[in-house]
């Protein structure tokens, strides 16, 4: 008999350990970058950002890095993109002035500069995220 009692908790604890990998695996931050506008001579990005962590980010900013059409360093800075609650989507908007949109050739999010959950800093923002892009414009991690 306990043998078969054996058996079943290791069972049991395998299969705990997958549910919780599979949970892991599913949890992440992903950025999209769905849309870039001419406005006058600033580029208007616009970005479509999901946290499908289990957990509130409170503030999440990450440096990034934006390239031109030769594929040198127009600028390095920084891009806010707020609290993003659970398991919802936001819109984000960044106006960056002096630059073409059709001379953008790159993004590249460098890391997080600012990942805040529950009040404390987390590495949650850059762990998890994940790049995509609808328009001609690439986006690296």
């Amino acid at each position: 008999m306990r043998p078969a009692l054996t058996l079943l908790a290791l069972a049991s604890l395998a299969l705990a350990s997958q549910a919780m990998q599979a949970q892991e695996a599913a949890a992440h931050l992903s950025v999209e970058l769905n849309k870039q506008d001419a406005d006058g001579d600033a580029c208007r990005l616009t970005f479509v950002v999901t946290n499908a962590n289990p957990e509130a980010i409170d503030s999440a900013v990450f440096e990034t890095v934006l390239f031109d059409d030769t594929g040198s360093v127009d600028r390095l800075t920084l891009f806010d993109f707020g609290a993003l609650p659970p398991g919802r989507a936001r819109v984000r908007q960044f106006q960056v002035a002096g630059l073409a949109c059709d001379r953008l050739s790159r993004v590249l999010f460098n890391g997080a500069s600012t990942c805040t959950v529950a009040g404390q800093p987390s590495d949650i923002c850059a762990a998890s995220l994940e790049v995509t892009s609808r328009t001609e414009t690439e986006v690296l991690r």
